[in-house]
C-alpha cells in the first residue's frame, strides 16, 4: 500500500466519535487509473529537456495534477474541471469560439492551447500575457467567476475534505498540505509534460526523411520561410514568439473601435491595442476555430486573413504586408501547417478519482 491507513474524524456527537477510513493506496480505483509513471521523453523535434528547467516536474506532482486538472470538484458547483476548456482531443484548446464555464456562462475568449509551453521564449500565458508563469495561469480559471465560479479558499477546503488527497500531496511534496501554491505547481507540472513532435516535418527536417512530407509540404516551407514570412513570429521549435502582434482581428469599421483590447489591458500601451499572442502552430488541424476569439472558422481564412495583410485598424502591426500569394501558394501553406500535427500531449480523463 502507498499510503498508510488515513483516519478522519468525522464528528463527535454525546461523546461519541464517528470515525471513516479513507484507504488509498495502489489497490485503489483511482491508483489504479492514474498510476505514477516516468517522465515522458520530449518527441522528435522537441530540442529541450525538463533539465533545463529551474524546478523540473516530478513524476509525482505530474500524477496529482493529472487528477485536478480532470477534477470537476475544484469548480464552484462541479461540473467544469481545467479540461472542460483544454480538451485533449483539441490538443487542450476546444472546438468551440468561446469557453462556457459553470451554469452555461460564455466568455469573451477561446481556450488556448498550452502544448510545448514548458519552454518559452518569454514567460507570456494567457492571449493578453497577463499570468508569468504555467503556475499563475492555472490558477486563474478556477478563481473566474466566469469560468469554475470557485474561490482559492473553497477550492483548497474541497480538496481538504477529500480524505485521500491529502496523502499524494505529501507523496508530491513532502508533507501533505493543501494549498494554492502547490496545487498551481501541480497542475502546471502536468501541463508541462504535454508535448507534441514527431511530426512529418519533424522527420523530414531532424531525420532527413526524404519521403515523410509531399513536394507541396515542401514548397509550403520554402514560402513559410520566405515569401508568406511568418517565421517572423511563428519560430522556433514550438512555432511562436510567445509575443503580441494586432491582426486587426475584432477591429469593427463602422464603430472604429476593437471588440477586445488584449494585450493593452495588461501594459497599457498604446501598441498593445488589439494585439494577442502568437499561438504556436503545432497540431493546427485539431484547434479551429481560429484566433483568441474562436472567429474565423478555417485554417484557408487564416492564411488569407494574413494574405490581405490583415485587417486595417490604428493599431495594425507593421508587421502585417499583403504576400499576393497564389492560390497554389495557399495551398502549399496550408499543407506545411497540416505538417506540424504530431503525437505525444495526448491523454484523457482518468477513469476515477481520489476519494
Amino acid at each position: 500500500m502507498r499510503f498508510a491507513l488515513q483516519l478522519v474524524v468525522g464528528f463527535v456527537l454525546g461523546g461519541f466519535v464517528a470515525v471513516s477510513a479513507a484507504v488509498g493506496g495502489e489497490g485503489s480505483a483511482w491508483e489504479k487509473a492514474n498510476p505514477v509513471k516516468p517522465l515522458p521523453a520530449p518527441p522528435l523535434g522537441i530540442d529541450s529537456t525538463f533539465d533545463e528547467l529551474d524546478d523540473p516536474p516530478t513524476p509525482e506532482r505530474v500524477r496529482l495534477g493529472r487528477w485536478l486538472f480532470f477534477d470537476t470538484r475544484l469548480s464552484a458547483d462541479n461540473t467544469v474541471s481545467c479540461a472542460t476548456c483544454h480538451r485533449p482531443e483539441n490538443a487542450f484548446s476546444e472546438p468551440t469560439p468561446v469557453s462556457t464555464g459553470i451554469r452555461g456562462q460564455k466568455g469573451g475568449r477561446k481556450a488556448p492551447t498550452f502544448i510545448n509551453q514548458a519552454w518559452t521564449l518569454y514567460p507570456h500565458f494567457f492571449w493578453d500575457g497577463r499570468a508569468g508563469s504555467l503556475e499563475e495561469q492555472a490558477l486563474g480559471p478556477i478563481a473566474n467567476p466566469i469560468e469554475m465560479g470557485n474561490t482559492l479558499e473553497q477550492m483548497i477546503s474541497t480538496l481538504k475534505a477529500i480524505p485521500s488527497y491529502a496523502g499524494y500531496f505529501k507523496e508530491a511534496f513532502g508533507t501533505p498540505e493543501i494549498n494554492n501554491e502547490r496545487v498551481a505547481k501541480a497542475i502546471a507540472d502536468y501541463e508541462r509534460t504535454r508535448m507534441s513532435g514527431n511530426t512529418p516535418w519533424d522527420r523530414w527536417q531532424k531525420k532527413r526523411d526524404q519521403q515523410a512530407v509531399s513536394e507541396e509540404v515542401k514548397k509550403g516551407h520554402e514560402l513559410f520561410h520566405n515569401k508568406a514570412a511568418c517565421n517572423q513570429c511563428h519560430l522556433g521549435q514550438a512555432f511562436t514568439d510567445t509575443l503580441f502582434h494586432n491582426l486587426g482581428v475584432g477591429w469593427d469599421p463602422k464603430a472604429n473601435k476593437l471588440a477586445d483590447m488584449g494585450r493593452y489591458v495588461v501594459s497599457k500601451k498604446d501598441e498593445d491595442k488589439g494585439a494577442f499572442k502568437t499561438p504556436t502552430l503545432r497540431d493546427l488541424a485539431n484547434r479551429g476555430p481560429y484566433m483568441h476569439d474562436g472567429s474565423i472558422k478555417t485554417l484557408r481564412e487564416v492564411v488569407e486573413l494574413y494574405n490581405k495583410g490583415g485587417e486595417a485598424n490604428p493599431h495594425l502591426s507593421p508587421k502585417m504586408k499583403q504576400l499576393n500569394l497564389t492560390d497554389d501558394e495557399v495551398d502549399a501553406l496550408l499543407a506545411f501547417m497540416d505538417a506540424l500535427n504530431g503525437e505525444g500531449y495526448q491523454d484523457k480523463t482518468p477513469a476515477a478519482f481520489p476519494q
